[in-house]
């Protein structure tokens, strides 16, 4: 499960985002399934947009409302022959990069928040994703797995991280179910936040 994240710094990862007018795009600490996304697509890492909550190219609406699946996730272990994600699945590989992401413990009603990020030398986690052109849009998922050890103790799932040497062969077309087992991240509490919240105060240990 991964319901928010925050932009990552790709200033420090040498890829040419300039197109973005970077400088005029603040950084979010907030990102919610239907905002845009940056998403690097394809075996060249091309930099483009998204909508963070995918729709298969077949579907017939006119309006993104239209679509009413949850799929803003991904499980890798159903993408490859669930009809919403297999066209993308075997077309549309990507990577989401960023900052970090949030999970929550505890019962509803008094949640605490988590902050997840790299616990390697590199700033930002690079995400499997899918991309799905609908409609002349650009959409995308985020593809899960069964939690690892650095993860498991608060949640049963995780993105999946992919590692440096994995991320060729993800965008390749590999089918691994073991994509991102070894990624390594640490964490810590932060200060319960609502919806429209937003901030590098976010991101803040408790």
């Amino acid at each position: 499960m991964c319901g928010r994240f925050v932009d990552p710094n790709m200033r420090s990862e040498g890829t040419d985002t300039s197109w973005l007018k970077i400088n005029s795009f603040p950084r979010r600490y907030n990102i919610k399934p239907t905002n845009d996304v940056l998403v690097l697509a394809g075996e060249d890492e091309e930099p483009l947009m998204a909508r963070w909550w995918l729709i298969p190219s077949w579907f017939k609406g006119d309006d993104p409302k239209e679509w009413k699946a949850a799929t803003f996730n991904a499980r890798i272990e159903e993408a490859k022959s669930k009809p919403s994600f297999r066209g993308a699945w075997r077309y549309g590989r990507c990577l989401i990069p960023a900052g970090g992401y949030y999970e929550w413990t505890g019962e509803k009603g008094s949640k605490q928040p988590h902050f997840f990020q790299s616990a390697t030398n590199e700033e930002n986690l690079f995400f499997a994703g899918l991309l799905s052109v609908w409609n002349d849009m650009a959409t995308c998922s985020i593809v899960t797995r069964a939690a690892n050890k650095y993860v498991e103790p608060l949640h049963d799932r995780m993105p999946v991280i992919l590692g440096t040497g994995e991320r060729e062969a993800w965008l390749g077309g590999a089918d691994d179910p073991e994509f991102g087992q070894g990624a390594r991240v640490k964490h810590h509490p932060v200060a319960p936040f609502k919806i429209a919240d937003e901030g590098v105060e976010l991101i803040e240990a408790d």
